[in-house]
């Protein structure tokens, strides 16, 4: 058996509004799937630190992720850490920043294959493991902008 590859990442990406505004709509975790169509399956309750998250993710590849994330640490508006175990497995970490525009996200993971078949995909094509990864993580950050945040104002027209 091939040995797991580990799929990092640490991306940061601005948004147009502050922290406190951002915490209750990145925490409303009733509407995660509304917002993430490739979310097949998600099971959670609450964003508080020990809650535990069944998550069923499909990326545009050949297969479906099944998976727990268990919040481990969770410091309103501020930091969130959290277990992955699964067909993955590893950490994550989100860290929420103020910003001149208004707030910062950093997301920081390392999450390796646990199940055979992912383990021999990620081993033989680590490019198309990385590939699904950033797809979640990118295509997530747009559709949480674009059907959860509110839009951004055009601001006074003096026209």
């Amino acid at each position: 058996m091939l040995s797991p590859v580990e799929v990092r990442s640490d991306r940061r990406h601005q948004l147009g509004i502050s922290p406190e505004e951002l915490w209750p709509t990145l925490t409303n975790v009733a509407d995660y799937r509304s917002w993430w169509p490739w979310l097949r399956g998600f099971d959670a309750r609450a964003f508080e630190r020990g809650e535990a998250w069944d998550c069923i993710v499909q990326p545009p590849l050949p297969y479906t992720l099944r998976f727990r994330i268990t919040l481990e640490e969770v410091l309103p508006i501020a930091l969130v850490t959290a277990s992955v175990d699964g067909d993955i497995e590893g950490t994550a970490r989100l860290e929420i920043n103020r910003s001149p525009g208004g707030s910062e996200l950093r997301l920081v993971s390392r999450l390796s294959p646990r199940s055979p078949v992912l383990r021999m995909i990620g081993g033989a094509a680590r490019p198309v493991a990385q590939l699904g990864h950033d797809w979640v993580l990118d295509t997530g950050l747009r559709q949480f902008v674009a059907r959860a945040l509110p839009a951004p104002s055009a601001g006074p027209d003096f026209s």
